[in-house]
């Protein structure tokens, strides 16, 4: 029979540590590079190896996720494609929300349509990578595996945040330690020279030890015979459970990957894009990123200064100096303010033409960033409105620090989404 090969996205749990991105939005929902949404990454990986019959598994403050999948990812009818969005929902077997990865799966396993000798593919919705995942499918026929794992080199110095996984010549696993801290476990964990002379670019003084990336290619029969054990989470319970007791390999994948699990990871994978030659690159034509049309005109900027700047569409920008940021689609900034290392996410529309002609309001300026405005190291979040004279830097501010639509978080200043900031307040 032939074998399909079935991609799930899971869509997240609240996301904390994305907080307070994460407060009205899911974290696949996050926007990302000034016109796509995280969970554009994971999908476009699917459709360009092939795969465009996808499931997405969601729970938390879904509408944003929901309304964005639905007017982006529309197929036509002679190709079989589809997105299908799968809430957590109460049935005859339960009714209690996911609990974990594994669960979401559990809970959702009568509406695949896979069978015990097809592919599951199980994805992150939050991650910004570039892969081709026939090629870790055909590694998981090739090996003969009943679970294949995407593993990373990352130098040891980091692994404590990952789970790091130990594999034989041949690729087989032969042990897992989740988020190791002990000094003497993570060295008996650093990969030897045949794992290291496969890395691209290896620096010679660091070891090395191969994290789970969280992307897994299951086998049908050996998925559904894990799911009858009460774990509730793919790495920490289910993948361990299984050592010793089925074929698990490790594909290793030596490219661009980050995990967007908090707001300084998220900070730093967008303004990277602003690099000459990111270390991932949006513009590859035979793999694009696909998102939402929104028909909007191009930007248009009077008399902007910008260097290392992406401008998405649909913007206008005067006078303004912009250092390093990411402008996002629908912004406005006014004459004479000046970003460094921002990031801007736009606007859901424009004003109407009954708002511009409305008396201006201190403490309700139109959306947008006004004027003489010195903004540095934040994020101003959708349908922010920045007034007049503002300054925003978290310079002095403690992590944690909150007061209304401000919040620091890893020294990084983010004005909530619809925040408010009335003109000459300073941050």
């Amino acid at each position: 029979m032939k074998q399909k090969v079935l991609p799930i996205i899971m869509g997240g749990g609240r996301g904390t540590r994305l907080y307070p991105l994460t407060k009205s939005r899911c974290k696949p929902a996050v926007p990302l590079a000034g016109e796509y949404r995280l969970v554009d990454i994971p999908l476009s990986n699917c459709i360009n190896s092939g795969y465009n019959q996808i499931y997405i598994l969601t729970q938390f403050n879904t509408a944003s996720l929901h309304r964005h999948i639905q007017e982006s990812f529309k197929f036509d009818p002679f190709g079989r494609g589809f997105v299908d969005i799968l809430s957590a929902e109460q049935t005859e077997r339960g009714g209690h929300w996911y609990q974990g990865t594994a669960d979401a799966v559990r809970q959702n396993l009568q509406h695949f349509s896979g069978g015990d000798h097809d592919l599951y593919l199980i994805l992150s919705g939050d991650q910004l990578y570039r892969m081709d995942f026939r090629e870790i499918v055909d590694y998981h026929c090739s090996v003969g595996a009943d679970v294949t794992i995407a593993a990373k080199p990352v130098p040891k110095e980091e692994v404590s945040e990952f789970g790091v996984m130990n594999v034989d010549e041949t690729g087989k696993i032969s042990e897992f330690a989740e988020k190791p801290k002990d000094a003497s476990q993570i060295e008996h964990l650093v990969i030897g020279d045949a794992l290291r002379s496969r890395m691209a670019h290896p620096d010679p003084g660091r070891g090395y030890c191969l994290a789970s990336m969280g992307i897994y290619v299951f086998s049908g029969r050996v998925l559904r015979e894990a799911l009858e054990e009460p774990g509730t989470d793919f790495g920490k319970e289910v993948i361990p459970s299984l050592l010793g007791k089925v074929r698990l390999f490790a594909y290793v994948f030596d490219d661009y990957w980050e995990d967007i699990g908090t707001i300084r990871a998220f900070f730093e994978a967008n303004l990277m894009l602003t690099d000459s030659v990111p270390p991932f690159n949006f513009f590859d034509r035979h793999n694009p990123i696909f998102t939402r049309p929104r028909y909007l005109p191009a930007s248009k900027l009077n008399g902007c200064n910008a260097k290392r700047s992406i401008i998405a569409d649909g913007c206008i920008i005067s006078d303004a100096i912009l250092r390093r940021c990411v402008i996002g689609v629908r912004s406005f900034i006014n004459e004479g303010s000046r970003l460094e290392n921002v990031i801007v996410m736009g606007a859901d529309r424009y004003h109407t033409l009954e708002e511009l002609s409305a008396p201006h309001n201190a403490n309700m300026p139109p959306m947008g960033i006004g004027r003489n405005c010195r903004i540095s190291n934040a994020i101003i979040d959708k349908n922010a409105r920045i007034g007049d004279n503002v300054v925003i830097s978290p310079e002095g501010k403690p992590d944690g620090y909150e007061k209304g639509d401000i919040h620091v978080r890893d020294g990084i200043v983010i004005i909530t989404k619809s925040g408010i900031i009335p003109d000459n307040t300073v941050i």
